[in-house]
């Protein structure tokens, strides 16, 4: 019977989990390419539509709102339907939205089209369940975070390009209210093509499809049954709740940064569209190996401690995250400014990825339902900074608040930390697997 991979062989294609592996990271890069295609082209279609500040934080905070909801629901789904039938469907569904807010001729259907984009975000939690199944303890953060890591640059692959996509859209002769749409197909049948290959070459664990191991018969580890079951057991372990407010503090900041990012370095530096997409993106890309890195991090002190120090590593990170965001709102220059970014936007990715390091740890009963409950904590995160910018009416002052907010939800990191029985199941699976 196949087995968990205990390694990353990065250039192969030839067993299951490297299959899921690639296919789940570049899946996840086409769905952030499209989550955040528009936020590069805001200072455009702000002109376009006369938005207001609080019509763009309306919209920003729709981006992230209705992903709450499907990373709550994409989790158990997983368990109930597998991985692979279930990032197929999100796929082709999410890209209805995201071809459709090319045709918005107002802020409203611009609204709405940006609310239903949003779902495509859950695509982290299949992701991250996806490689959780795949590969053994040992490795699990690792590939967890590198698998993160590279599909979250798709959201500073889009903020770099998709600006540079309308401006060759405007150079072939079209007009700069239509480059900006045609621009915008471009992700939408990215995802059409991906959500074909993704059913035709990954299956749901090293054993095969959930449907046809439960046909014949093969249990299928920790035992899960998926939906409300999957949901219920994560939602009454209070680790869930407390990785919750620290993943919100950490990917529901960088969410948040990846939207407004480029009309703040427009507004306030005075950056061209052009120069505040390659600033902005630059802050994105770190997601190729800043999050793999904290992933990594968290192994290596895992083997060398235990569990707990998973724990630990993310509190310093979040500390760092918390100092690096009050830095960033602070910096008076435009070049403090992008370097201060890139700094807490380091520590930023790198907790994200010892986030996770940490998940299929709390309860391989209900992964489906703990990643989902987790990821959904990012979104909330990113719909609070939404509020709370759109309530302070200043962006400069929203960072500076949220840098001090980071840096309290820290404490709930430590508050995660393991008992030694508890430990137990997790460091008995890591001696199997060395």
């Amino acid at each position: 019977m196949a087995s968990k991979a205990n390694s990353i062989t990065l250039f192969s294609m030839a067993t299951p989990p490297m299959r899921a592996f690639h296919l789940t990271w570049m899946a996840f890069f086409v769905c952030f390419f499209a989550w955040f295609a528009c936020a590069p082209l805001m200072p455009v279609i702000k002109g376009e539509f006369g938005l207001s500040l609080a019509q763009i934080a309306n919209i920003n905070i729709a981006a992230v709102a209705i992903t709450i909801l499907v990373r709550l629901i994409v989790g158990p789904l997983c368990d109930h339907f597998g991985p692979r039938k279930t990032y197929t469907g999100l796929l082709l569904l999410g890209a209805i939205p995201v071809l459709g807010v090319a045709l918005s001729q107002s802020y409203e259907s611009f609204l709405f089209f940006r609310l239903g984009i949003g779902a495509v975000g859950a695509s982290f939690v299949i992701t991250q369940y996806h490689t959780s199944v795949m590969f053994a303890p040992k490795i699990v953060g690792t590939a967890n975070a590198a698998a993160a890591g590279w599909g979250n640059a798709g959201g500073g692959a889009a903020q770099a390009l998709m600006p540079l996509l309308m401006g060759a859209m405007v150079m072939l002769g079209v007009g700069e209210t239509m480059g900006w749409r045609a621009a915008l197909l471009v992700p939408g049948v990215l995802m059409l093509v991906m959500a074909v290959l993704y059913y035709r070459y990954t299956q749901d664990c090293p054993e095969g499809n959930y449907s046809e191991m439960r046909a014949a018969g093969i249990p299928i580890e920790g035992g899960k049954k998926g939906g409300w079951d999957s949901f219920k057991t994560a939602a009454t372990n209070h680790r869930v709740w407390l990785l919750f407010v620290t993943y919100g503090a950490c990917f529901g900041v960088e969410i948040f940064i990846h939207n407004i990012a480029a009309i703040y370095y427009v507004d306030h530096f005075g950056f061209s569209l052009k120069a505040a997409g390659l600033a902005a993106g630059s802050f994105g890309l770190l997601a190729l190996f800043a999050r793999a890195l904290g992933g990594w991090i968290s192994d290596r002190v895992a083997l060398r401690g235990n569990l707990n120090s998973r724990v630990t590593l993310l509190f310093i990170m979040m500390i760092g995250e918390g100092a690096g965001l009050l830095w960033f709102a602070n910096a008076d220059g435009a070049t403090f400014a992008v370097i201060a970014m890139l700094t807490f936007g380091l520590f930023t990715h790198m907790a994200c990825g010892a986030t996770y390091a940490l998940v299929p740890f709390i309860d391989n009963r209900a992964l489906g339902g703990v990643a989902g409950i987790i990821g959904a904590g990012g979104n909330v995160g990113a719909v609070a900074a939404g509020f709370l910018m759109k309530g302070l009416g200043n962006t400069q002052q929203t960072l500076s608040v949220l840098g001090v907010l980071v840096a309290v939800s820290a404490v709930c990191a430590l508050g995660a930390r393991f008992s030694s029985s508890a430990m137990q199941p997790a460091l008995g699976a890591n001696k199997l697997a060395a």
